[in-house]
């Protein structure tokens, strides 16, 4: 029996759910929305794998995987002209308004609490 798929965790939703070409585009690809945050946070808050995994609660090589997986949709939309769709997925929204993590409060923390309910690790300081 396959082992079950582990929520993955997202700091906000896409502005965006809908991208295409002027022309309507050759087709379409889905990407889901833990793609969509892999991309958010390691190409465009420019964290490591491992970084990313912390924020999604997820492990690095399944963050490498998602990653992976979300460069190929963006590669094929942009080289075939196809649109992309970004929904579904087993997410759920970060507790925090606004995103998350806006503080660093050390290398495995990011949310600025005594004790850190998005990664379940104690501040080195505590």
């Amino acid at each position: 029996m396959a082992r079950p798929r582990k929520c993955r965790r997202i700091c906000q939703m896409p502005r965006t759910t809908r991208f295409a070409p002027e022309d309507g585009g050759a087709g379409e690809i889905c990407m889901s929305l833990d793609e969509f945050e892999s991309i958010r946070l390691i190409d465009l808050e420019h964290l490591q794998q491992e970084e990313c995994a912390l924020r999604m609660n997820v492990a690095r090589t399944t963050v490498q995987t998602i990653y992976l997986s979300a460069r190929c949709k963006l590669a094929e939309a942009l080289v075939q002209g196809k649109s992309l769709r970004i929904e579904g997925g087993d997410v759920r929204l970060c507790e925090r308004s606004g995103g998350c993590c806006p503080d660093v409060c050390d290398a495995h923390c990011r949310c600025g609490e005594r004790d850190c309910a998005l990664c379940d690790r104690p501040r080195k300081d505590s």
